[in-house]
């Protein structure tokens, strides 16, 4: 497969700290690469980045070979992405609009883009609800009305309405109870397989991501410390904090 999504000496500084240096790697289309590394290693500014959250201090980043752009605005500029991307995140509570129905939550994407006709609309929604695995009479209910694992499946839904580009998920099943979270990975699995989507998971648990990735990048002080290109052989990393990471997951 060819390269599609493409990181080129990727470097982001906040007043205090060097959030990522020099980063580089590429990410091919319908595949899931695992982004691993302790809390401050880097792995959630650089999946602001490229969610278009948050503009790099340096470097390139392209999508299907089109690069992402820093776009002026009135006051200032943005970064963007030259397509669709999606996320989903580990607190999923916060993460949706507790005043809106299960069917708002999933159909925001839907909005914000070509806005279908209300009947293609329902119908959209519903099948959404379906391939994520909720019975489509829970449109109507508010997140509080929902177990964590069905809010989870819930921004599923909404982040690949739009059939998105690629999908960052960052540590979106660590709030979950084991269970659950298997649950979870079996349906991004199999989303994956079904829709080819391109995944980007996020996640200091080194189980959850060698049961859903196939390859996994280890970070460290904003930086790329270790790559492994066949999940099976994670276990011969050679950089002494990846092989810490790995320790750690089987204590």
């Amino acid at each position: 497969m060819n390269d599609w999504l493409t990181i080129q000496h990727l470097s982001h500084r906040y007043p205090r700290i060097q959030a990522l240096d020099d980063v580089s790697f590429c990410v091919a289309r319908g595949a899931c690469l695992g982004i691993v590394g302790a809390s401050g290693s880097g792995k959630s500014t650089l999946g602001r980045i490229l969610l278009g959250l948050e503009r790099p201090t340096h470097g390139e980043v392209s999508l299907g070979g089109r690069a992402y752009r820093r776009r002026r605005l009135t006051g200032g500029s943005v970064w963007r992405a030259p397509g669709s991307v999606s996320a989903v995140f580990q607190d999923y509570r916060s993460s949706v609009n507790p005043g809106m129905t299960v069917e708002q939550i999933v159909a925001e994407p839907l909005w914000l883009g070509e806005r279908p006709p209300a009947g293609e609309q329902s119908r959209r929604i519903a099948g959404l609800l379906e391939q994520v695995g909720l019975d489509t009479t829970l449109r109507a209910r508010y997140p509080h009305q929902l177990s964590g694992g069905q809010l989870q499946r819930v921004c599923i839904a909404r982040a690949i309405a739009c059939q998105p580009d690629f999908i960052v998920l960052d540590e979106a099943v660590n709030a979950l109870d084991m269970r659950v979270q298997r649950q979870i990975l079996d349906l991004l699995a199999s989303l994956r397989q079904r829709l080819n989507l391109t995944l980007l998971f996020i996640s200091h648990d080194i189980t959850a991501v060698t049961y859903l990735c196939q390859q996994v990048i280890f970070m460290d002080q904003g930086r790329v410390i270790e790559r492994v290109d066949d999940i099976s052989a994670t276990g011969q990393v050679r950089h002494p904090q990846a092989r810490r990471l790995l320790l750690s997951a089987v204590l």
